[in-house]
């Protein structure tokens, strides 16, 4: 009986002083005190970027980066919430050219060798492509280019679904890459840049792609690749969406429909390009990004809302096109980025001489 009435004791002690601990944790917590998890510790840099050169700049300047402004003690500290990348796409993350931009070759496709569409093509259509064609053949210019090229991507797909458009883009990365033996035109990646980007996101950054290519295009050419960023962080040029039914009705005046289905609408809206990636940037992301990739003078605005009167620390940097054994490299474009990268302080990433590999095992540039 003693013993039983010792263990009563103990149990009774045992639940007085539990009691006592949840009454002291929910007051600590009432007062906004609480305990935290230590923070994680960043992901290696050394890890990661494993196809970058030992004494690459560039990376050795993004791991002291990532390592400062995810460290909680430092004053660079960056709250995950604000770090914000943005990345253009060709020639950043893709294959630029070859023989042109990816959507330039789409289009060319499509309108003067799809058995299913070239008889149907119109003469503003061919006018484009012609022009793209002979841009590719003598190294011509044609002023407004780049918004006839969207006028005509807009029109030449007009009346497929999203989803059509994609299985459409899907078909087109299937084909051989003209310029390279050992790659389709969907596997165009650089590979230490998709490794740039899995780093980023291993130390929780939200990543954005920020286009001059038709979003739609983008989408198509990051479904079904290495590349694992969502519809909703991709971010291009833009055409008009309607119902299938809408007809010419104004979009204030119909209501969508059971049986309807959104559509290209044929109507380009706007190229994002140089100043229209920052008005865009601020209109769907919301937040300054803290670091911005590119590669030409169409990004030199985003890098430059990136890093002016930031309240966090942030870095450029710009891919300079120079190697021309493992890509369709120009020196001269890039003799011209490592100079606008010494103007504005962005960091120039060498193609030729940061990368152990581009495409990668098995890729050669004929």
């Amino acid at each position: 009986m003693e013993e039983k009435k010792k263990n009563q004791k103990a149990w009774r002690i045992t639940a007085i002083v539990a009691i006592c601990l949840l009454i002291c944790v929910g007051t600590l917590y009432a007062l906004g005190v609480g305990w935290k998890a230590a923070p994680a510790a960043a992901a290696s840099g050394a890890d990661y970027l494993s196809l970058w050169t030992e004494d690459a700049d560039a990376k050795n300047a993004l791991i002291d980066y990532m390592k400062d402004i995810t460290d909680e003690k430092s004053p660079d500290y960056i709250p995950v919430e604000y770090r914000i990348a943005v990345f253009d796409l060709d020639g950043t993350l893709f294959c630029e050219t070859d023989p042109n931009y990816f959507d330039y070759t789409l289009l060319v496709y499509r309108v003067l060798e799809d058995p299913d569409y070239k008889d149907l093509a119109s003469d503003f259509e061919k006018e484009v492509a012609g022009k793209i064609v002979e841009q590719n053949e003598t190294g011509a210019s044609f002023s407004g280019l780049e918004v006839d090229h969207g006028r005509a991507v807009a029109s030449a797909f007009a009346g497929m679904t999203p989803a059509q458009f994609d299985a459409y883009v899907q078909e087109f990365k299937k084909l051989n890459m003209p310029g390279y033996d050992g790659m389709l035109r969907g596997e165009g990646w650089y590979k230490p840049m998709l490794q740039v980007v899995e780093y980023l996101q291993a130390n929780q950054f939200t990543v954005f792609i920020v286009s001059g290519t038709d979003r739609l295009i983008v989408r198509g050419i990051v479904h079904n690749s290495p590349l694992h960023i969502p519809d909703s962080q991709i971010i291009g040029s833009d055409e008009k969406l309607v119902a299938s039914h809408q007809g010419d009705t104004d979009g204030l005046s119909y209501v969508y429909v059971d049986d309807d289905e959104l559509v290209l609408a044929g109507e380009f809206i706007v190229k994002n390009l140089k100043m229209n990636k920052v008005t865009v940037i601020a209109q769907e992301i919301g937040v300054q990004p803290v670091l911005s990739f590119g590669n030409s003078t169409g990004d030199s605005s985003m890098a430059e809302y990136t890093t002016s009167n930031n309240r966090y620390r942030s870095l450029a940097f710009m891919l300079c096109c120079d190697d021309t054994v493992r890509e369709n490299g120009n020196e001269a474009k890039a003799d011209k980025m490592y100079g606008l990268c010494e103007q504005f302080g962005w960091i120039a990433i060498s193609m030729k001489n940061d990368w152990t590999t581009i495409y990668g095992e098995g890729v050669v540039r004929k």
